[in-house]
């Protein structure tokens, strides 16, 4: 690959670590893989004795600079050339993207309630993104954590992005995206609140009925409460 495809570098961290270059999947070590994942999440400068202490937390201290030496000189390839490698940091190349930075600028925008939603972000891809979690089977601290953060941002802008579709009449829409926070937090009285506000939108008044069911059995197996009444109102008068 020439320097002029740099702007098509990409990391990708939702769903699973992937490198691209032009559109194309670069494979690279599981080592250089924690290492781009650490250095895309933490932002475009990281410095050394961070990643150190981070990616090799049971190391002495000599032991894990040593450990980051070698997995840089290891890099290869488009590994190598996304990085700018200093003596006291590493950063992105300035042309790479990451899809977790974009996905977090795309949760934020909807979750905006100051200015309506614009037409782009209420798209099935928008939809696509907001289902997908951060590195998911990765149980580093490092990631547990910013996994966490990201999967309850998404939840909260799918489930704005119900109303959105909602208002929009795209009623179709509104249920897949209620039934994406559904799946991602299946206790979540909002998640299932949106998913019932879609149904009787579009005039569903059974599955509306029937989801509550499934919430207020779901509460009661796992937690032994009965749904809120904001939730119990949603469906009052719905039963003869």
């Amino acid at each position: 690959m020439e320097s002029n495809d740099w702007g098509a570098l990409r990391i990708t961290l939702l769903g699973g670590f992937r490198l691209l270059a032009g559109g194309d999947q670069v494979a690279v070590s599981g080592g250089a893989e924690r290492l781009l994942s650490f250095i895309a999440l933490c932002g475009r400068s990281v410095p050394r004795a961070l990643m150190a202490g981070r990616l090799w937390p049971d190391a002495s201290e000599r032991r894990a600079h040593a450990s980051l030496r070698s997995a840089l000189a290891r890099l290869d390839g488009v590994g190598r050339r996304i990085l700018d490698i200093g003596a006291t940091d590493v950063r992105l190349s300035p042309a790479a993207r990451v899809d977790v930075d974009e996905a977090r600028a795309l949760a934020r925008r909807i979750l905006d309630r100051t200015t309506p939603t614009a037409e782009r972000d209420l798209s099935a891809d928008a939809v696509e993104t907001l289902s997908a979690d951060l590195l998911p089977g990765w149980y580093d601290d490092w990631v547990i954590l910013e996994a966490e953060e990201w999967h309850r941002l998404r939840v909260h802008a799918l489930e704005a992005l119900v109303d959105d579709f909602v208002a929009a009449g795209r009623f179709a829409d509104a249920v897949s995206a209620a039934c994406l926070a559904v799946r991602a937090e299946p206790l979540r009285e909002s998640a299932h609140a949106a998913l019932i506000r879609a149904h009787l939108a579009e005039g569903n008044q059974a599955e509306a009925l029937r989801d509550y069911e499934r919430c207020a059995g779901l509460l009661q197996a796992e937690l032994r409460i009965p749904p809120s009444p904001r939730l119990r109102e949603l469906v009052a008068g719905l039963r003869p």
